[in-house]
């Protein structure tokens, strides 16, 4: 591999193609299959964000991109270079796990040299490494400090300024704002974005969080049951979901989810009419209706009318607590921006149509 001195940090892409991972249980058992067929671009240069729930393959393939695990099949590439059976050391890849995985009996400036030790680099060029990349960071003014003696925030920067000091190809972060409280989670996102943007480095970052990957990535991959739902720039998914599990998924508060059927051009849940549209005529009969938060206009002469159960306020936000017996869920949220409108009891609303969404009740496919 090319001399660690002479690598600069510069963007990569990275190429899966056909990416599978089998657990296969030997006991004879049921076999799981944690990553299916799963085919992405991870352009040069960008933080990538790979979300989803719980189980859904995300960190299984970082995993396999870093070279701690082996595809049942499926090749990825870094550029042009196949990679696919590289060890993890020959791949320039630098790993930032949920839990820092700090040497507790090292200061933060020996946790920071230490892979350039390994590399076999002089001790003065990697003093100044370390002291490079500490600035680089923000935690110059601690490398003599023990780990014990950092908050959260400040050890998973010792984490990252390990990880980028023998500079990496590629950077691939594996949920590492989990163990962070709110503010500092808020923190040191943007710190790894301006890192990120600094360094130029092709960044992939696992999270279940979708408020973390939407502010942080350049791009996102939604996964379920180790398949790609969406890939694209954050707000445009938010505002398109592909299908129902994304829109879901995306939004807080979530978004709420009627029963509802078409008549012509007119979309009805029970027995309102929410809008028209003459798109609707190709799609008669049952669906699904996703309204977000955001996407009602409250109006005396509205044509959708709730109950409400409590009035929620919270910041900049206030939110009205529903029901509707054609919901999905036993209440949902209403966000309105101005508490003078909210009348005793029930309320009407008009709703917006960019923000009402119909998907096939079959397939759970976007259908508007």
């Amino acid at each position: 591999m090319e001399d660690i001195k002479n690598v600069q940090q510069k963007g990569i892409s990275i190429k899966l193609e056909n990416l599978t991972k089998i657990f296969y249980d030997k006991k004879g058992g049921k076999d799981t299959k944690a990553v299916d067929r799963f085919d992405v671009v991870i352009p040069s240069g960008k933080l990538v964000g790979l979300l989803g729930p719980s189980g859904c393959g995300k960190s299984t393939t970082l995993f396999m991109i870093a070279g701690l695990l082996e595809p049942t099949e499926g090749k990825i590439f870094f550029g042009d270079e196949d990679v696919t059976k590289l060890s993890p050391e020959k791949r320039g890849i630098g790993l930032v796990f949920q839990n820092y995985a700090l040497y507790p009996h090292l200061t933060v400036r020996q946790n920071i040299m230490f892979p350039l030790e390994n590399l076999k680099i002089p001790k003065e060029e990697a003093t100044k490494m370390t002291e490079q990349m500490a600035a680089l960071v923000g935690i110059a003014e601690l490398l003599d400090r023990k780990p014990a003696q950092l908050s959260g925030g400040q050890q998973q920067r010792v984490a990252i300024a390990r990880a980028l000091v023998k500079k990496p190809r590629v950077l691939l972060l594996d949920e590492p704002l989990s163990n962070l409280d709110a503010r500092l989670r808020l923190q040191t996102r943007e710190e790894i974005k301006r890192i990120q943007k600094e360094t130029g480095i092709t960044t992939i970052f696992v999270t279940h969080d979708q408020e973390e990957a939407m502010s942080i990535s350049d791009e996102i991959v939604v996964m379920n049951f180790g398949v790609e739902q969406q890939k694209g720039y954050p707000q445009d998914v938010y505002d398109q979901p592909k299908n129902l599990f994304v829109a879901k998924f995306l939004g807080t508060p979530p978004i709420g989810v009627f029963n509802g059927y078409t008549k012509g051009s007119d979309l009805f849940i029970g027995e309102e009419k929410i809008l028209s549209d003459e798109k609707l005529k190709d799609h008669q009969g049952e669906v699904q209706v996703g309204i977000r938060p955001e996407g009602y206009i409250a109006n005396t002469k509205g044509s959708f009318e709730v109950p409400y159960t409590f009035i929620e306020s919270v910041g900049r936000d206030i939110s009205l607590v529903s029901s509707h017996p054609e919901c999905n869920a036993a209440s949902f949220r209403i966000i309105l921006a101005d508490k003078t409108v909210i009348t005793p009891q029930t309320m009407k609303f008009d709703i917006r149509k960019d923000k009402c969404y119909v998907f096939n009740k079959q397939t759970g496919e976007r259908v508007l």
